[in-house]
């Protein structure tokens, strides 16, 4: 399985987790919430009740009552506000609101105009009724599942955030300890090829077979040392020059085209004047075309055409390269230039992967695929900042 569309799922696991949690959490929350409301609702029946008996100065008994359970039933309430209306509409007392505005008729008036429109029914009790606020607790339980979800929501950004900057950083040190590794064991062999080179002109003499093969070896050996240097500039901040980028561009096609099938057809802007001059790394910039005229000709399959075109936008040196290929999915346009993303069977999937990390780390630009079409073609997009 592509190791990104594993990714992915795993992504959606997690979200769907994530989700479960969540709405547990809400239902449970909701339940508690529904029985502490039943609870708060008895709580406030008590209360009018007892009022009701203290008030009632009709009662036979009354001065031989004792009211000592109903006035702490009275007082054991500090949580729910509650507002006491006559049955004509009056308010006659309120609780819980705050003391200086159990006794304010104008806000009390407002806020029983508010617990109307709540839609709360009022509780009948002597004499009028009793509208009552849920408590502080209750509202703050309601709210619970929301401060969860954005507990788990933070927690989940931050660790991500963490383990993605420490995976970029382990990736990095691998990246760079992989090119210095591979240019220190490619110097070995280039040296002892070298030294026979040398040992060959020596005896070759008039033998113009032996002078053709050196000439060739001399050629690869150059190729090998420019390999080499590029993978020993990787993890360190190569010098940047002024360079013309049609020159530099056409010597790309130019190797390119050398290597590519006769049916694959180059259309590139050639050496146009005046120049255009950008500050780039010539042999990482030539590493990064090359690279993409590779993935070209290998999506083509030895027929097409690749398609070059320079110009400036602003504050930058644009250059596209398009081919006729079999394009790239919608769905992998995210990932081209993540590592170990390849659709070749032998491949590794680094080449994009460094083509970014040459282009925007080293040269501050960017590059990007500007736009692909299955089996119609794709283009690729750098953005170079101007000289």
């Amino acid at each position: 399985m592509d190791i990104y569309a594993q990714k992915s799922r795993w992504k959606l696991y997690l979200a769907i987790a994530g989700v479960f949690i969540v709405a547990l959490s809400m239902t449970y929350t909701n339940y508690l919430a529904n029985k502490l409301t039943v609870e708060e609702r008895n709580k406030v029946d008590n209360w009018g009740y007892a009022q009701e008996l203290i008030n009632d100065a009709d009662n036979e008994d009354y001065e031989f009552c004792d009211f000592t359970l109903h006035m702490r039933l009275l007082k054991s309430n500090t949580t729910i506000p509650i507002i006491w209306v006559s049955e004509g509409g009056t308010i006659n007392d309120a609780v819980n609101f705050g003391e200086d505005r159990d006794t304010n008729k104008v806000f009390l008036q407002q806020e029983l105009e508010n617990i109307k429109a709540s839609g709360k029914d009022p509780i009948k009790t002597y004499g009028g009724y009793l509208y009552y606020k849920d408590s502080t607790i209750l509202v703050l339980l309601q709210y619970l599942p929301i401060f969860q979800f954005i507990l788990i929501a933070a927690f989940i950004l931050f660790g991500y955030l963490g383990f993605s900057s420490s995976r970029r950083a382990e990736q990095n040190r691998v990246w760079v300890g992989m090119a210095k590794e591979t240019a220190h064991q490619l110097g070995t062999p280039i040296s002892a090829i070298m030294a026979w080179i040398e040992h060959l002109n020596s005896i070759a003499g008039e033998n113009d077979d032996i002078k053709e093969v050196v000439t060739e070896l001399n050629n690869d050996v150059k190729r090998l040392d420019l390999v080499a240097d590029r993978f020993s500039k990787i993890g360190s901040a190569p010098d940047l020059d002024k360079v013309n980028i049609y020159e530099e561009l056409e010597s790309c096609k130019i190797y390119m085209q050398k290597r590519a099938p006769r049916k694959v057809e180059f259309s590139f802007p050639g050496i146009i004047t005046p120049p255009l001059f950008v500050k780039i790394n010539p042999h990482l910039f030539d590493w990064v075309v090359e690279n993409l005229l590779r993935n070209a000709l290998d999506a083509m399959d030895g027929k097409g055409e690749i398609h070059a075109e320079i110009y400036e936008e602003k504050d930058f040196v644009i250059i596209d390269i398009s081919d006729t290929g079999k394009g790239i999915p919608s769905s992998k346009l995210k990932t081209v230039f993540q590592p170990g993303y390849t659709t070749k069977k032998r491949g590794w999937g680094l080449g994009l992967s460094l083509a970014k990390r040459i282009i925007e780390t080293y040269h501050s630009g960017r590059i990007f695929v500007k736009n692909s079409t299955i089996n119609v073609g794709t283009t690729f997009t750098i953005k170079l900042p101007k000289e």
